[in-house]
């Protein structure tokens, strides 16, 4: 049986390495490998979040909750939004970006996306018919070339993707670019990707009330330590949230989720504490990877660094292999459009694997 056409053209995401994956490949104990190339939160979840979830486990024979009012109303104040402007779905932010689709979608409508940046949003949106069209990131500015997206835009375009922190480049989209943007057109979607805002201390979250079309993006995933858990939210006006409720799956936040989330949101200072850390962590990795000369060493205001390796002699596979081989995961990052194939990106993590990761990469590179 032949599926749609659409999908028999589409390559296959391609995400980061898994330390199974590793572990089994090059005969190493899962417990020595450092991951830095999936961009998660290295300090663990809430405590708060696994009592929660361990008080909840019985119940996993019952649906989850239907009605989020309450998880809706912590993300409400966590954001410093309305109730009414806040939508929550399962799979972390990927969802909600597919709910974004099956809402304003339709086949032969135009997205646009800079590149580089965060592959998902073609990979999601070309299943509905829609066609990515490619506007630039100035990688010698390390910012949004946004006259790029200004000509990209057409009569059939629908949406436009910002990411901020943008992924890979780690840097961000001033909020008068992003207005400059949403002004040309009411009926395109301005998305904006605020995943790491947490580490930037920067949101566009005002905007929402001064442009109707535009939607932010946000997880749990990266900040609130919960990526095993898949929970995403959205902020936009409420008739777009309305929108997206009328499509959204019912049950798409299982019910450890929604414990998890609930009660991560009510820990202050485990998230202050995870920023800060996480903060410190970026710091540190960009200070001492700037003192290999061979390193091309990009600012970032996200919870991962985007590096050029052109001038060590490796290609980001060959690089990306050696480390791997030593315990450590970071990101090859040939997959994304927009680089070539000296780039690698490298997440956060505790400091004793910090120092551990720029020893192992002194020696590689040596």
């Amino acid at each position: 049986m032949k599926p749609r056409k659409v999908i028999s053209e589409m390559d296959s995401y391609i995400p980061g390495k898994s330390q199974d994956e590793i572990a089994m490949e090059f005969g190493i104990n899962k417990e020595d490998i450092i991951k830095l190339g999936s961009n998660e939160n290295p300090w663990g979840p809430s405590s708060k979040a696994v009592k929660a979830i361990k008080e909840s486990v019985l119940n996993i024979n019952r649906y989850p909750e239907s009605d989020l009012r309450e998880l809706i109303h912590e993300f409400a104040v966590y954001s410093g939004v309305d109730d009414s402007q806040v939508v929550v779905g399962g799979d972390g932010a990927d969802e909600i970006i597919d709910v974004l689709a099956k809402t304003f979608i339709d086949d032969g409508d135009e997205f646009i996306v800079p590149l580089p940046s965060y592959m998902y949003y073609e990979y999601l949106l070309q299943q509905y018919g829609a066609k990515p069209v490619y506007a630039s990131w100035d990688m010698e500015e390390n910012k949004l070339d946004v006259n790029s997206v200004i000509d990209a835009i057409t009569d059939k375009t629908k949406m436009i993707f910002l990411c901020s922190p943008n992924n890979p480049t780690g840097t961000l989209i001033s909020k008068e670019d992003i207005s400059k943007i949403a002004e040309i057109n009411e009926n395109i979607l301005i998305v904006v990707d605020e995943a790491y805002f947490e580490y930037a201390e920067i949101t566009n979250k005002d905007l929402i009330n001064k442009y109707p079309n535009i939607f932010i993006i946000r997880t749990m995933s990266k900040v609130m330590g919960l990526a095993g858990m898949r929970v995403g939210y959205g902020l936009s006006s409420p008739e777009i949230i309305d929108y997206i409720f009328r499509v959204k799956p019912v049950f798409s936040i299982t019910r450890l989720s929604y414990v998890a989330a609930l009660n991560t949101l009510k820990d202050k200072k485990y998230i202050q504490e995870s920023i800060k850390s996480g903060i410190e962590s970026r710091q540190y990795l960009y200070d001492e990877l700037s003192k290999i000369p061979t390193l091309n060493v990009l600012p970032s205001r996200s919870n991962f660094i985007l590096i050029g390796i052109k001038d060590t002699g490796f290609k980001a596979s060959q690089l990306t292999r050696e480390l791997m081989k030593k315990g450590i995961i970071v990101r090859d990052c040939t997959s994304f459009k927009g680089l070539d194939e000296y780039w690698i990106r490298i997440s956060i993590c505790t400091m004793d694997e910090n120092k551990k990761f720029i020893e192992i990469m002194n020696e590689v590179l040596s």
